[in-house]
């Protein structure tokens, strides 16, 4: 299912990603980030720190020793990015404004990745259809691509149904801005760029980020590893805004 994993760097380090799909996500306590089994956790540089818990503050995750859980509650929540691309339709979408007051789940990713991507997206589409149907109206998905120049908004309007659900947003638009705004949520991503074997690759963090419908805030964490289960136990939680 996953590339290679990235040895867990020590702070300080430049954090590196090894070539492969995409890079790792997260600024948190080293030593917990571990213990909890995310694929990385990385220090940004100065240009690069996320807006959790206030300028230049970073996550800190909470769960103690329970390694079972798929959720990593985050003690200091990111703010929302302030993104405002183009959706499937070729409108512009505001993240902020659009999202407001709803229980949202944002990933970034792209419609060539040969894995990890369709099954974060299925395995939250099949979760999502467990829902009362008011809750499926609640709850927004946002799939933001890291390859915008081929995963254009037609692109993304064929892939996402397919991939995951028609109601799911799909955004594009200038990378730098997509960058950016991954940064703010501790996200890192890379230009998509050729790899040795003349296939085009975009590294990304393979991370789904819940934010919160009562404060707007991204305050929960899932790995790549986070199956169909463990979305269907989460969700009716994190549509009221309670933890999981």
């Amino acid at each position: 299912m996953s590339a290679e994993k990235t040895p867990t760097p020590k702070p300080g380090d430049d954090g590196a990603a090894r070539p492969g799909r995409r890079t790792p996500l997260i600024v948190a306590t080293v030593a917990i980030v571990a213990a909890l089994g995310i694929t990385a956790a990385v220090g940004l540089g100065d240009d690069d720190k996320p807006t959790g818990g206030g300028a230049g503050s970073v996550a800190v995750v909470s769960g103690g020793d329970d390694t079972t859980k798929a959720a990593t509650v985050l003690d200091r929540p990111f703010t929302k990015p302030a993104l405002v691309l183009t959706d499937t339709k070729g409108q512009k979408y505001d993240l902020r404004e659009r999202t407001k007051g709803k229980p949202t789940l944002i990933y970034f990713g792209y419609t060539h990745c040969p894995d990890v991507c369709p099954l974060t997206m299925s395995n939250i589409a099949i979760a999502k259809k467990q829902l009362p149907k008011a809750d499926q109206d609640k709850l927004q998905v946002v799939f933001v691509t890291t390859d915008p120049e081929r995963d254009t908004s037609a692109e993304l309007a064929k892939w996402l149904p397919a991939a995951g659900d028609s109601s799911f947003t799909g955004l594009t638009g200038d990378f730098s801005a997509i960058q950016a705004g991954a940064r703010q949520i501790g996200i890192g991503i890379d230009p998509a760029k050729k790899d040795k074997d003349g296939k085009v690759v975009s590294m990304h963090g393979a991370q789904v980020i819940a934010f919160s419908p009562t404060t707007d805030q991204g305050y929960v964490l899932y790995g790549e590893d986070a199956s169909v289960d463990d979305y269907a136990k989460d969700l009716p939680k994190l549509i009221k805004g309670e933890n999981p």
